[in-house]
């Protein structure tokens, strides 16, 4: 600010610093986003994380969990279940005559939290540590809401509905702040989002120059630029193999990941979660990714050049 403009506004600067909220960020957004450097969570999340991958391992029962099978993560299906039933249990409690039907509606909403808590905690297992301390807290709120609603239904099972209401109430306060970490978590932090980069706006485009094939280690994951993209690829004699480098669980960098097979098939694996892809189409053999990484058909063409294209319906690998 100038002197003169100073001269002229005295009130400004102060307005300026004071504002009227302006640009400020909402209470609960605020209080979330301290969770995200609360770094007395640390040691909690370490024990829980060690727990959690020492029991669901990082074979068929991750992937389950993860909802590689589905595609997507099967977590946020299945919190429906749980918060549709209590919600719904909470709110029969102001009708007459709905004491056996909130009942059913509790237990029912008990029931579908197991399986809804099992797929949360190993999606949390594999997150960054910032998520983490949110999903933590997220995790505990759940616990929470569960103990609650099931104090519901015992004291409700013993003839004292008027403090079953009132538990129910309390379980529905608990699962209201856990679902909003719940959105934090997946809108402002990107749990569960696809990371890679999008590259089905270079399909009508057609074939794109990369590099000449023997500039590519032979055997060897390598990472090659085309434009702003970073492409993971590897040569396997004649042949080229490529992927969008972004991993889709959270954007690792997959030209620093170690290749593998899987079924006589090359499979690169992420070097930050250990999510495996198929390097021929991107398919995704073991999680905690679910969505497919965005693969290119290769060509060499004349003088040794590598093209490539994005792998589609349209344009289905050889």
């Amino acid at each position: 600010m100038s002197r003169s403009f100073a001269r002229l506004f005295p009130g400004a600067r102060h307005a300026r610093r004071s504002g009227s909220g302006l640009g400020r960020l909402p209470k609960p957004a605020d209080a979330a986003r301290r969770l995200e450097h609360a770094g007395t969570l640390d040691g909690t999340v370490r024990v829980l994380t060690d727990a959690v991958q020492r029991r669901t391992g990082s074979g068929a029962q991750a992937d389950a969990l993860h909802g590689v099978w589905l595609g997507q993560p099967v977590h946020p299906a299945l919190t429906g279940l749980p918060v549709g039933f209590w919600t719904s249990a909470a709110v029969l409690d102001f009708v007459p005559g709905s004491r056996r039907a909130s009942q059913v509606l509790i237990a029912l909403g008990l029931a579908g939290s197991v399986p809804a808590a099992a797929a949360g905690l190993a999606d949390w297992s594999s997150l960054h540590r910032e998520q983490q301390r949110v999903g933590v807290v997220h995790a505990a709120a759940n616990a929470g809401a569960m103990a609650l609603f099931a104090s519901s239904l015992l004291a409700r099972a013993a003839g004292r509905h008027a403090e079953g209401r009132a538990l129910a109430l309390g379980g529905l306060a608990a699962l209201t702040a856990s679902t909003y970490l719940g959105r934090h978590l997946a809108f402002p932090l990107g749990a569960g989002a696809g990371h890679a980069e999008s590259v089905s706006h270079l399909a009508p485009l057609g074939w794109h120059d990369l590099c000449r094939i023997y500039d590519l280690p032979d055997g060897r994951v390598a990472r090659r630029q085309l434009g702003y993209l970073s492409l993971v690829v590897v040569r396997q004699g004649s042949d080229v193999l490529a992927l969008a480098d972004r991993c889709a669980h959270l954007g690792g960098p997959l030209h620093q990941g170690t290749l593998t097979n899987a079924e006589d098939d090359p499979c690169v694996t992420c070097p930050w979660h250990g999510s495996m892809f198929r390097l021929s189409d991107g398919t995704v053999v073991h999680g905690p990714a679910t969505a497919r990484q965005p693969a290119f058909d290769t060509r060499v063409v004349e003088g040794g050049v590598v093209q490539v294209r994005p792998l589609g319906p349209a344009h289905p690998r050889a």
